[in-house]
């Protein structure tokens, strides 16, 4: 995939038709799952009505995290990759809007698609919007209700700002209209989770990982900020994993190896097994197999529910309330005992079949949001 800037699309015909055009910005690996179910539906329904143009801002750039996933999941190639990448906060979206800009002014989007809470998702609606470009958010009204989350952050700023609102829960919805979105411009649409979509197509193709695993095994990730850039936290779930009560399969996230050697926590010895990063239909693998999942990833609690497999979240709360709620997610912050307990407690627990529980709808929010947008779209244009 080449770093390129701006270049102009050559042979598209984009003004010799009638076609809407949409401009995906992903830059994280959640994003490519979403991405790729929506992007399959313009393609294989929508082909004569929709040009989507995919831009990738480079937030997450080697291949384990980035360029496999494309490959994996059918994503075409993102006309355009930004490379931007390990900065801070600040310089990253900054960055980012700059040349957001530069590639919203040449291609002229009818409207920015954006997914999820990270850097790329405040940039591209903050650089649609000063551009009079209509932004639509999907996962949008997910609340931790932690300001000091920078996801937190990310998502009510681009809630605020956008058009239109995918909100995949009634939770979500909830929590948009409590923050007064019925007042603002925006629509809030009832769509569903397109990662439920992503899991029904992919399950089916789950690829197992050329690696050794225990016969029973809990499956782990480890990756937020406010889990990994602090020595005592970082420290506490370590020592929960080397001391579970089943060998635990960490897949290891680059900038999450770093602060382990930064801060020299010992990862050699006990029930931890560490892993490289996997692919998305590896990781399905990893979830049917496994018999708990311990996890500070938003995505991961959720997947792990689809496949029928209780979680411990290693944060003090989640946006997936639902889950809590009915017993199949212990958030258990960031205590090392209470982490221990919690996983001793999940194991204890019988097993449950996730279709009895309709969370997340029924797996067609992919096609609902795409004939939100064109009805959208078509409405802007009939306006101007």
């Amino acid at each position: 995939m080449k770093k390129v800037l701006v270049k102009p699309l050559s042979g598209r015909g984009r003004y010799l038709d009638n076609k809407i055009r949409i401009a995906t910005v992903i830059g994280a690996r959640p994003q490519f799952v979403k991405a790729a179910c929506i992007s399959r539906i313009i393609r294989t329904k929508y082909a004569d009505k929709i040009e989507e143009t995919v831009i990738h801002t480079g937030q997450h750039y080697d291949h384990g995290m980035s360029g496999v996933f494309f490959e994996e999941l059918d994503i075409p190639e993102p006309e355009y990759n930004l490379g931007i990448s390990s900065l801070s906060h600040g310089a990253m979206v900054g960055r980012m809007i700059e040349k957001l800009e530069q590639l919203f002014i040449k291609l002229k989007p009818d409207i920015v698609l954006l997914y999820g809470d990270t850097n790329s998702t405040l940039a591209g609606a903050i650089s649609a919007v000063k551009l009079h470009i209509p932004a639509a958010h999907v996962e949008a009204g997910l609340r931790s209700f932690n300001n000091k989350m920078p996801e937190e952050i990310n998502r009510i700023l681009t809630d605020r700002i956008s058009s239109l609102l995918f909100a995949p829960t009634e939770t979500a919805v909830n929590n948009l209209k409590a923050e007064g979105f019925d007042n603002f411009s925006s629509k809030i649409v009832l769509s569903g989770d397109v990662m439920y979509d992503s899991y029904l197509f992919n399950k089916k193709r789950m690829k197992k990982p050329e690696i050794g695993l225990p016969g029973k095994f809990i499956l782990a990730t480890l990756h937020r900020p406010e889990t990994t850039n602090d020595p005592e936290i970082l420290k506490n779930c370590i020592s929960a994993f080397r001391n579970s009560p089943l060998p635990v399969v960490l897949a290891l996230h680059p900038g999450t190896q770093e602060k382990l050697k930064k801060y020299k926590i010992q990862i050699s010895d006990g029930s931890l097994i560490i892993i490289p990063p996997v692919s998305y239909r590896e990781m399905l693998y990893l979830l049917y197999k496994c018999r708990l999942v311990a996890t500070d990833s938003g995505g991961l609690q959720k997947e792990a529910f689809w496949a029928g497999k209780h979680c411990v979240t290693l944060r003090n709360e989640s946006e997936w309330v639902e889950l809590e709620k009915n017993g199949f997610n212990a958030v258990s912050g960031y205590d090392l005992k209470t982490i221990l307990k919690n996983m001793n407690n999940m194991l204890k627990k019988k097993p449950f079949n996730p279709a009895d529980h309709d969370f997340y709808g029924k797996g067609k929010a992919s096609e609902m949001i795409v004939k939100e947008l064109l009805k959208f779209v078509k409405s802007e244009r009939k306006n101007r």
